[in-house]
């Protein structure tokens, strides 16, 4: 290994004790070695130095401590600290599989004309060993692709999360900058395409997302502080690029925006049995985007509230049957594979 990695791992580390470890250990678990691992501890906390202590014989893994400066100055902190060519933010919940930094590498060093590679993720459940049948993305691009404007503010939002970014890239792109919290990553993959950036995604699930109870992404009153963050970032991207078409998608996004919010207002005032407030914000949902839902909540809340009291559990119990149901079988089709290898090495 030279004395400069391939890779830098940067991971701000807060609250975040019951997990890191894990992180840490998918890191050391590369079958590339060529990297280093940055831990900020973003608090300080004499936990997370005794985690990152049990490591100390691995000289890749580095330790720094500072007060909490939240997220974006964790990661700056960490790249501050970093040597590699290729920087990835790596959040303390989260983890790689062993083939992230080969495959990566085997790309980024292939096509030198890519300043951003981004690439899919298994998500899984905190508490749970098993994957959920769907991937981070809601949309996938062939590697082909180069991300455009429109991908990420249109419907489909392609919001990559995991990537690694050359080091000159990140650097022109402002890093994480301050002010963009919540959106911190969108907010600089757009400024790097608006700047003319080449940022594409590897459609192949090399890192997993937990999805934690507990995270800011997961609580409802966190929801449209999210989308507000979002909302602005997009408004900024789209003004710089000038492109009416883009603009037209913002104004289309923006609209999706309330929509989606008039319909968790509307759900969250019906659960509390606030009927008449779940009839207004059914109406304003109806009013951003004329939709089969919004019409069928809007009738629910309106003509027959009572049924809807009955259908909703009911509902809520065999989507999670079925999200149970679809995890099993992608659990069962992974494992089919290695038995079958197994029974031609046993013969």
């Amino acid at each position: 290994m030279s004395d400069e990695p391939a890779f830098s791992i940067l991971c701000s580390a807060y609250r975040c004790e019951a997990y890191l470890a894990e992180t840490i250990d998918s890191v050391v678990a590369q079958t590339m070695p060529d990297w280093e691992m940055i831990v900020v501890d973003n608090g300080p906390s004499d936990e997370i130095a005794e985690i990152v202590g049990r490591y100390r014989d691995d000289p890749r893994i580095r330790l720094v401590r500072q007060q909490n400066s939240r997220l974006i100055g964790g990661i700056a902190a960490a790249v501050e600290a970093s040597s590699g060519r290729y920087l990835v933010p790596l959040d303390s919940d989260d983890m790689l599989t062993p083939a992230f930094c080969r495959r990566m590498a085997e790309v980024l060093e292939r096509k030198p004309e890519i300043d951003v590679l981004s690439c899919d993720a298994s998500v899984f459940r905190d508490g749970e060993t098993h994957d959920l049948a769907g991937s981070f993305l809601r949309k996938r691009l062939g590697l082909e692709h180069r991300l455009t404007l429109a991908d990420m503010i249109g419907e489909h939002d392609v919001i990559p999360y995991f990537a690694g970014f050359r080091r000159e890239a990140w650097l022109a792109g402002g890093g994480y900058a301050p002010g963009t919290d919540l959106v911190e990553d969108i907010a600089l993959y757009l400024r790097l395409i608006v700047a003319g950036r080449d940022v594409r995604v590897l459609p192949e699930r090399l890192t997993r997302y937990r999805l934690r109870a507990d995270s800011a992404s997961r609580d409802p009153s966190a929801v449209e502080e999210f989308e507000d963050a979002c909302e602005r970032v997009y408004s900024e991207a789209a003004l710089a690029s000038g492109d009416p078409a883009t603009l037209l998608l913002l104004d289309r996004r923006i609209r999706l925006f309330r929509y989606e919010q008039a319909l968790r207002r509307a759900r969250w005032a019906f659960v509390h049995d606030d009927v008449p407030g779940a009839r207004t914000e059914a109406r304003a949902a109806f009013a951003q985007q004329r939709t089969l839902r919004g019409a069928a909540v809007l009738v629910g809340v309106t003509v027959a509230p009572g049924a809807l009291r009955v259908i909703r559990p009911l509902k809520l119990r065999l989507s999670r049957g079925a999200s149970r149901l679809m995890a099993r079988a992608a659990a069962l089709r992974t494992r089919k594979p290695e038995e079958e290898d197994r029974q031609s090495s046993a013969r």
